[in-house]
């Protein structure tokens, strides 16, 4: 039913179209009724079509005819008239076909000179688009043509930038030509392959400086030395209107510009040639030596492709592994110095490049990087170091490499490398130095000691003497006054060990320069190195002599060498008495010893550390004679005129000085000694220190002169002569402080008890 009806809508549009076509036809001039037939015959309906035309025209038809009926005369009148023109027609007829075919045969060279214009006109019209589409073209293929030139002589930077003009400038102008689709599907080719060649350039640039590293740190260390004789000399002469270089100008960093279009720049593969500078020549900056320019292009390259980072991060992987094998020391290094000079070379290298990196890049490296690198190598090299050093036995070899350390530390020092960790290991190599020292002078002490003949040295002119005199400054009144001949109360081992001591402290100061050491801190060294030589080296070398049976003393010879040790040892306490800087006004209670007095204490331990191979007596003699001269001087120190007054505080300080001389004597420093008689040497100053100390005075008073008394070493004189220096000072005593209000009757009490002590003094005179 709903198709019936739906045919029965298509049938009433067909045939409504059909009527509008019909109606077109009838009103449409005939030149333009193409169109309305054209739609009939796209149509689908072009039967029905034909059938309602037909009906159409036999309507007309019909219609015609009514009108010929009624017009019928009319029609016969105008068909007469019609045969009459018809002859004339045919005369006009047989003209114009004439007349033309006369213009066919006049114009037939026309057509042909028409139709050679078409052509020319054709041609001319397709070699000026030609031309056009060339003229497009031919940039296209001169960049391409460039691209390859470039390509082909490894300028790989320029080469990109010309691939990228290509890309997006020419390219897009001619691509739907097939060449062009083939250039755009090589361009993605064509830049791997210069990254591909780039970092072919930038791993030769590597294997390059790896191994011209040495020679790069060498060249830097040369011109580290260079600047510091020009600094030597110029700290030596004076400065006339000239100004100093500075580092930085000493140390000139090579900045190499990116040239796209040299030869040299593109194809070096990292290291120049530079030949062997004499020494007196300019040396040439480290970064000199090297072309940069491979890593430059390479770092530019990858950063216009967009992989700067996977640049970065090879570059600084494969430095890395690089910065390992520098840090590897040979396995034979401390055999020689210059195994430890290529070692140091081949580190400033690295680092030098780096540097020059860090400056001339914009975060290819950076300073934490760098900073990383240089933290595993300074504690690779200090490990190496040690290690190595410690195999040496050679002072000279020792000193050697301490200067080329300073070398090495003052050159990384100059491009920003803190090498503080460097001088504090230069600081334990010195301490094996003096240990080298040490066994050194040993061996030259023996043979001294082997070739002499112990006698004394004689002399028999002044010019003799003031040889011998000028070897070993020893003074003398009563041998000067003697006559020729005369000898000297020593063999000829003294001078010259006098002299080797010297050439042994000459070494040591050698060590010390270039430390950045304060006076004080190189005097200390060259004290316990000297000290370890006296009391150790010479003293084993003199008791080993001693002990041969072979070496005979004669008995004179025997006393005065033991006299001299007793005087020496108490010169040198005299020497740390010097020392000594009380501040007699102190209000102030102490809690350790002096300074000066542990010092004089550490001296005379080691001292008779060393003693223990002497004969027994000797040994005893001596420690007995030290601590007697150091209680007498420390009891002149307290009583000494210029200290006219003091105070309890003060009084404290020297107790604790005593006491710690007391622990010394308790301590036994000496075998040998009964139980307390060492500190016996020190009872005087005990008992006077307790009794003001205590202020035990009616004790003091009260026994006095009794076999018994508990201060029986203390004389009245020495006791009044102490109260005198306190009795205007006890207002100014800390410990009197509270008693500010009986200042008057303490005052008194001292009266009183100085007045008792005058009267036990004048007592004991009568």
């Amino acid at each position: 039913m709903e198709r019936g009806k739906m045919a029965e809508a298509e049938s009433l549009e067909t045939a409504a179209e059909h009527e509008r076509i019909l109606r077109e036809i009838e009103s449409t001039d005939t030149a333009c009724i193409g169109p309305t037939l054209r739609s009939v015959y796209d149509g689908e309906e072009h039967g029905r079509f034909m059938e309602k035309l037909e009906t159409r025209i036999r309507n007309h038809d019909r219609e015609i005819e009514k009108m010929c009926n009624f017009h019928y005369q009319g029609f016969v009148d105008s068909i007469t008239e019609l045969l009459k023109v018809r002859g004339e027609a045919q005369k006009l007829k047989n003209q114009v076909t004439d007349t033309n075919r006369k213009l066919q045969h006049e114009g037939k060279e026309l057509v042909i000179a028409m139709e050679e214009l078409k052509q020319c006109r054709l041609q001319q019209r397709n070699i000026s688009a030609t031309v056009d589409k060339l003229m497009l073209c031919l940039p296209v293929l001169e960049m391409y043509s460039k691209l390859r030139d470039q390509m082909k002589t490894k300028r790989h930077y320029p080469a990109l930038k010309t691939l990228e003009h290509l890309e997006h400038t020419y390219l897009p102008q001619v691509s739907h030509y097939r060449f062009c689709k083939v250039m755009v599907d090589n361009i993605p080719k064509l830049r791997e392959e210069i990254k591909d060649v780039s970092m072919s350039d930038l791993k030769d640039f590597l294997e390059s400086i790896r191994k011209h590293s040495d020679k790069i740190g060498e060249t830097a260390m040369k011109q580290a030395q260079q600047q510091r004789n020009l600094d030597n000399i110029v700290l030596q002469q004076p400065r006339i209107g000239s100004k100093r270089k500075s580092k930085k100008d000493a140390y000139t960093i090579f900045d190499t510009e990116i040239e796209s279009t040299s030869p040299k720049s593109e194809q070096d593969s990292g290291i120049l040639d530079v030949e062997d500078e004499e020494d007196d020549e300019e040396v040439p900056g480290a970064q000199d030596l090297v072309d940069f320019s491979p890593v430059y292009r390479c770092l530019h390259i990858y950063s216009v492709l967009g992989a700067r980072e996977t640049f970065e991060n090879y570059y600084r992987k494969q430095r890395r592994k690089q910065a390992r094998l520098v840090l590897q020391p040979p396995s034979n290094m401390h055999e020689t110095l210059d195994g430890y000079r290529k070692y140091f070379n081949q580190i400033v290298g690295f680092f030098v490049v780096e540097d020059h990196i860090l400056h001339t890049t914009q975060g290819l490296v950076n300073r934490a990087y760098i900073d990383e690198l240089w933290e595993m190598a300074l504690s690779k090299t200090i490990a190496a170091l040690r290690t190595h050093s410690s195999y040496c036995s050679d002072p000279n070899l020792v000193l050697d490499l301490k200067n080329l350390i300073v070398l090495f530390a003052d050159t990384l020092q100059v491009y920003g490398f803190p090498v503080n960790q460097l001088f504090d290991m230069l600081l334990e190599i010195r301490d094996q130095y003096s240990e080298t020292l040490l066994k050194k002078w040993a061996g030259i002490f023996r043979n001294i000691l082997d070739s002499d003949n112990y006698s004394p040295i004689p002399v028999t002119s002044e010019e003799m003497y003031k040889k011998v005199v000028g070897q070993f400054p020893f003074q003398d009144t009563e041998l000067e006054k003697q006559p020729f001949p005369k000898k000297f109360p020593f063999s000829e081992f003294v001078p010259k060990v006098y002299n080797q001591i010297k050439e042994f402290i000459y070494a040591c100061l050698k060590f010390s320069e270039d430390l950045h050491l304060s006076s004080t801190e190189v005097d200390d060294m060259i004290r316990k190195s000297t000290n370890l030589l006296l009391t150790r080296t010479l003293s084993n070398s003199l008791q080993n002599v001693i002990k041969r049976k072979n070496i005979g003393l004669t008995e004179d010879a025997r006393h005065a060498a033991e006299e001299e040790i007793y005087t020496n040892l108490n010169q040198k306490i005299d020497q740390f008495l010097q020392l000594a800087d009380y501040d007699w006004m102190t209000g102030d209670l102490g809690n350790k010893a002096s300074d000066y007095l542990v010092d004089l204490i550490a001296f005379l331990r080691s001292t008779f550390a060393v003693f223990t191979h002497l004969p027994g007596k000797v040994a005893q003699t001596a420690c007995m004679s030290a601590c007697k001269h150091l209680a007498t001087s420390l009891m002149q120190l307290l009583l000494e005129a210029e200290v006219r007054q003091l105070t309890l505080g003060a009084l404290q300080q020297f107790n604790l000085d005593v006491r710690e001389c007391e622990q010394f004597a308790r301590s036994g420093p000496v075998p040998g000694f009964q139980e307390d008689t060492l500190q016996l040497a020190f009872i005087d100053l005990r008992q006077l220190l307790d009794l003001f100390i205590q202020w035990d005075w009616s004790t003091y008073l009260a026994d006095y002169g009794q076999p018994n008394c508990k201060y029986l070493r203390v004389n009245p004189v020495t006791a009044l002569t102490l109260l005198e220096k306190m009795k205007d000072t006890s207002r100014k005593n800390n410990m009197f402080a509270q008693f500010r209000k009986n200042e008057r009757d303490k005052q008194k009490l001292i009266d009183t008890v100085a007045k008792q002590l005058r009267g036990l003094i004048t007592s004991h005179h009568s």
